[in-house]
C-alpha cells in the first residue's frame, strides 16, 4: 500500500463517520507515529503520536498550527515561553515564531496547520 493510499484510507475512514481520534494512531516505543488525516492546499490536518521523552527540535513554520491535545502531556516551548499542555487542552504556535515539543508523557496531539 502506497503511502498516498494509507492517507487516502484514513481520510475515508473519518468522512462522514465518527471516529476515536486518540485510536487513529497508535504508540510506538522510541518513536513519533504520525498520521495525516487531511492534506489540502488550504492546511493540513496530523495526528501523532509521542513516546514518553520523544521530542521535536526548536523549529518555525510559515503557518499558524492550532495543537489539540489528545492524550498525556507535552511540554512546548513558544517563542521562548514554556507551556505545560494535557489531554483535553488546545494551544496555537502562530506562524514564524519558533517552538518545540517534547512528550513528558506518551502523548498525542492532532495538529491543524492553516495556511
Amino acid at each position: 500500500m502506497t503511502e498516498r493510499t494509507k492517507q487516502t484510507t484514513l481520510l475515508d475512514a473519518c468522512v462522514g463517520r465518527a471516529q476515536s481520534l486518540a485510536a487513529l494512531a497508535g504508540y510506538a516505543d522510541d518513536s513519533i507515529v504520525s498520521k495525516t488525516i487531511l492534506d489540502k492546499a488550504s492546511g493540513t490536518i496530523t495526528l501523532f503520536a509521542f513516546d514518553q521523552g520523544q521530542k521535536l527540535s526548536e523549529h518555525t513554520s510559515p503557518y499558524d498550527a492550532v495543537v489539540q491535545v489528545v492524550d498525556g502531556r507535552a511540554h512546548l516551548v513558544i517563542g521562548g515561553q514554556a507551556k505545560d499542555v494535557v489531554a483535553g487542552e488546545l494551544i496555537v504556535m502562530p506562524a514564524h515564531v519558533p517552538h518545540s515539543v517534547t512528550a513528558v508523557e506518551r502523548f498525542k496531539m492532532l495538529l491543524i496547520m492553516i495556511r
